[in-house]
């Protein structure tokens, strides 16, 4: 028996990274999941590499998750492939990083948009069969950089948004039987520092290196540090809890 046996998951993002690692993570525990992703073609591929058990059984699908016509279609495409609907991981995400003086209005708008509206439009959708059925958990991804971050204006006001949407949502939807949560990741190696260390013009071995020795785990996370939170959030263990943000980040924060 796995922790979400006959649950049907629906996650953002999922295609790679962190999104990607909470896919297997879920699957490996019974779970159907719905692998959410900007590309179709790499949803598909993700969710066909996910592990299967039981009758589970997965599914890509394309979705801008700022739009909501794709959201609503990709919600009704999931239910009615996968059975049903019982959590939602907000995960998807974008950096745009510019120093205020640099930084476009393009640049807000589109960070905002994935992180902030993305978020609101697919528990918007998600809730709806939540509260029907009195059942739910949603785990929203949030961010060490919500604490503020040199050139991270966007992405900082995204994420602390994101804590502040949690708590909003976990005081509408708990009468209702539906947990909201979040996660504040800090340095996950995916291939978004990656990117990042690229831009910085450092080797990305290096990178990690340097990131780890800011926490006091002296080491960098990876995307089974967070599934494992979030398959905890997710889970029925986790009944007595919502409103939460739990920081993963390998004690980063606590200096």
């Amino acid at each position: 028996m796995g922790r979400f046996d006959g649950r049907v998951a629906v996650i953002t993002g999922a295609a790679r990274g962190i999104g990607l690692g909470v896919a297997t993570r879920f699957a490996e525990e019974g779970a159907s999941v719905a692998v959410i992703d900007l590309d179709e073609s790499a949803a598909a591929e993700a969710a066909g590499k996910l592990p299967v058990s039981g009758g589970a059984k997965h599914v890509g699908v394309g979705a801008d998750v700022a739009s909501s016509a794709d959201v609503d279609a990709a919600i009704a495409r999931v239910v009615d492939e996968l059975g049903g609907l019982h959590i939602l991981m907000n995960n998807a995400g974008i950096t745009r990083d510019n120093l205020l003086f640099k930084m476009t209005e393009d640049d807000w708008d589109l960070v905002l948009g994935v992180h902030l509206k993305g978020a609101f439009l697919m528990s918007k959708a998600a809730q709806a069969h939540f509260v029907a059925q009195k059942y739910g958990k949603i785990v929203n991804v949030s961010s060490t950089s919500a604490l503020g971050n040199r050139g991270q204006a966007n992405y900082s006001a995204a994420k602390m948004g994101i804590q502040g949407f949690t708590r909003t949502l976990a005081i509408e939807l708990g009468p209702f039987g539906v947990n909201v949560n979040a996660i504040a990741p800090g340095f996950i190696a995916t291939e978004m520092t990656d990117a990042t260390a690229a831009r910085l013009n450092l080797d990305v071995d290096e990178f990690r290196r340097l990131s780890a020795e800011h926490n006091p785990v002296k080491r960098v996370g990876f995307p089974e540090d967070i599934a494992a939170a979030a398959a905890f959030l997710a889970s029925d263990e986790s009944s007595y809890i919502t409103g939460q943000t739990l920081f993963v980040d390998g004690g980063a924060t606590l200096g």
